[in-house]
């Protein structure tokens, strides 16, 4: 009843794992994987490694959290090693979430991970990068149109672009990845950025003083970019976004999503979040007559 399929690969259900959130090494996706996710995508990476921002990186506020890890990577060469050990078993998916600062950058990764990964996801919309990288792409649909192009004219596994809400019209920053041969759309990427102050010190809580938002607090923005961009496309979208339980699984697939991803809520809910929700989203399922995960998408565009 679960299983789906997105871009030709087939997964066991809807659930998969963000970037960023336990995709650092091949034993955590690999622990994700067996408590039941239908895919992982590992943190993002580079060509080159990159060390980040110190310490402190992540602040708890009301509705999720702020993080600024500043895209920290080992480089290419040393992740293909953990993405070696990566074992989806009968339908899963891993996914390697990759960055850059160029077309050519994007291009040289994905080429390099090509053969270890089912699908490969375009970071281009972290709002806590440095100057060059993240959302400085993803807001400008040029630039979105042109990694996106280069990517998908040097690999032949499903490409998916991860969008950032921090622009004025994210259906055009959609359409402009479609026009350039995107095969899905994942949305969205952490909010802000934003800022949490210590009222004692006096002095921003993280070290890079702003972080992206994400947790719950989101989830409502999430939905609607969804339900704006399911409209304006035609290749699958996924939802992103507070997810924490199948109420809020089944409404991205309402708003159009083909499968959603789960990060935050494993701080607070532990790798069951990807077994309680299954069971739970197959009770609804069961209980309202769907048949499929394809019977629910884009439910809420009909009159």
């Amino acid at each position: 009843m679960l299983e789906c399929e997105l871009c030709n690969v087939k997964l066991k259900n809807p659930l998969m794992l963000a970037a960023g959130i336990m995709g650092s090494n091949a034993s955590s996706l690999n622990w994700i994987l067996r408590s039941g996710a239908g895919a992982v995508i590992s943190k993002s990476f580079s060509k080159d490694a990159n060390p980040g921002y110190h310490n402190p990186t992540t602040v708890e506020v009301t509705g999720g959290i702020l993080n600024a890890i500043g895209l920290s990577s080992p480089g290419v060469e040393v992740f293909k090693d953990e993405l070696k050990q990566v074992e989806p078993s009968t339908n899963q998916a891993s996914i390697a979430s990759i960055y850059g600062a160029t077309p050519e950058e994007f291009s040289y990764v994905a080429t390099e991970v090509e053969d270890l990964v089912n699908m490969i996801e375009l970071n281009v919309s972290c709002p806590h990068a440095m100057e060059g990288y993240g959302a400085s792409i993803g807001e400008d649909p040029v630039l979105t149109s042109k990694v996106v192009s280069a990517v998908c004219e040097s690999v032949d596994i499903p490409v998916i672009v991860k969008l950032t809400p921090n622009v004025t019209d994210i259906s055009v920053i959609a359409k402009s990845a479609e026009e350039a041969g995107a095969d899905c759309l994942s949305l969205i990427n952490s909010l802000g950025p934003g800022m949490k102050i210590d009222i004692v010190t006096g002095k921003p809580i993280l070290k890079n003083k702003f972080g992206g938002m994400s947790g719950p607090a989101i989830k409502p923005i999430a939905v609607k970019c969804v339900y704006d961009v399911y409209d304006a496309v035609n290749i699958p979208v996924i939802g992103v976004g507070g997810i924490s339980n199948y109420e809020d699984v089944v409404e991205f697939l309402y708003a159009g999503a083909s499968a959603v991803q789960i990060g935050t809520s494993i701080m607070n809910e532990g790798v069951e979040v990807f077994s309680n929700i299954s069971k739970d989203l197959e009770v609804f399922m069961d209980e309202h007559n769907f048949n499929s995960i394809a019977e629910m998408v884009g439910c809420g565009h009909k009159n």
